[in-house]
């Protein structure tokens, strides 16, 4: 099946060779990272974790967000997912390698990540982090390409990837719940101490993952003619607002937890993240821009009208993707360092090399969904679920 990746016309290869140039690009940066260390980053001592992990932190979401597709399918027997559960999958391979290509990023010198096998400490969050990681990772290549070959070489699927793919939706659950764990087990750090950050990192990985898939989706029925189904988009955009619904609900239990109990720490970053503190005020502007975003995705996306309108439904999916992105992947880990223990303010922006650096990794989760969305999309083709 690999060979379906070398045949594409000039739309596909233009898009190939667009994202091999800019990895190129981030690769230079990141050749200047390495040679001069993270000082060329925005990240000192008192932002420790900035843009990468942020990205880190959104995109376990997105893997994990699969389990929305495989739970209908295989406990439930929704047959209508059947046609879009290995593009879910896949999605989730390139998701976790985002995942890990923004943690060896961010650690300066990737040398170190191979202290974490050498020296493994069964006591660290980060330990078990590597292993659900990994394991998720190994779990969707096994039964997303096993399932694909079968439907290729035209067998039933082996039953042992069905068993794996009951295995798979603990672990989806199990690799966003200790990624919460590594933020909630920092006690210094009022924003993150919270028993339901885990809930509320599940709650927006179930609505963001799906909106992506979605848009992804319709991407492709444009440019291949694969019609993932009218039923399964409808069924996938009702998952995204209730997890959507849960996720501004517990996000906003936050709040009233921090300011009906007054407690300085629990109150110092919002505050910081809407208002500013101490004349400091890099994120206002985006976290607000955040609350708008919410606020109009559900209006879109609450009423089944507007919800089912193909044109509304994709914007009301691109201001989710936007609030959560902003919630999650800036919001979250660059506010939770603010304020310092000393009650200071030191605020964190991105620079140039981080922001470069993270385009060559994203430029390389996209790559690879594209070809193995591509291998996909070729057997489908040869099955004639897709018009030739």
């Amino acid at each position: 099946m690999l060979e379906k990746i070398f045949y594409g016309d000039k739309k596909y290869w233009s898009w190939v060779i667009f994202l091999l140039i800019l990895i190129g690009i981030g690769s230079i940066a990141y050749i200047t990272q390495l040679k001069k260390g993270l000082m060329v980053t925005g990240m000192g001592r008192d932002v420790s974790w900035g843009f990468y992990i942020a990205q880190f932190t959104y995109f376990v979401g997105v893997a994990a967000s699969a389990v929305m597709v495989v739970i209908p399918l295989y406990l439930h027997n929704y047959k209508k997912f059947e046609q879009i559960v290995t593009f879910a999958e896949f999605m989730a391979v390139a998701s976790v390698i985002i995942c890990i290509c923004f943690i060896l990023v961010d650690l300066g010198q990737p040398q170190r990540l191979f202290n974490m096998i050498l020296h493994p400490t069964p006591n660290s969050i980060l330990f078990y982090d590597m292993i659900v990681l990994n394991g998720y990772l190994l779990l969707n290549i096994l039964i997303s390409w096993n399932n694909l070959h079968a439907d290729y070489r035209r067998v039933p699927h082996p039953k042992w990837t069905k068993v794996l793919a009951y295995i798979s939706i603990p672990w989806a659950v199990s690799i966003h719940t200790v990624t919460a764990f590594l933020y909630q087990g920092l006690p210094g750090r009022h924003y993150w101490l919270s028993a339901i950050l885990a809930a509320r990192f599940l709650s927006s990985a179930f609505c963001s993952g799906p909106a992506i898939l979605v848009l992804l989706l319709l991407i492709l029925k444009k440019v291949t003619k694969f019609d993932p189904g009218k039923e399964a988009i409808h069924t996938l955009a009702k998952i995204i607002t209730y997890a959507m619904c849960i996720n501004v609900f517990l996000f906003l239990t936050e709040v009233f937890t921090s300011f009906y109990s007054n407690i300085p720490g629990h109150k110092a970053t919002f505050i910081y993240l809407f208002k500013g503190l101490h004349g400091h005020g890099n994120l206002v502007g985006w976290m607000w821009v955040m609350v708008a975003c919410a606020i109009a995705c559900l209006i879109i996306l609450i009423p089944s009208k507007f919800r089912n309108n193909p044109e509304l439904l994709v914007v009301g999916l691109i201001l989710l993707i936007v609030a959560t992105w902003i919630d999650k992947g800036l919001g979250l880990v660059v506010g939770g360092f603010i304020p310092n223990p000393f009650e200071k303010v030191v605020e964190y922006c991105p620079t140039g090399y981080e922001l470069l650096i993270s385009m060559m990794v994203y430029s390389i989760g996209l790559l690879i969904l594209t070809l193995l969305w591509k291998i996909g999309v070729g057997v489908k083709r040869e099955l004639g679920i897709i018009p030739k």
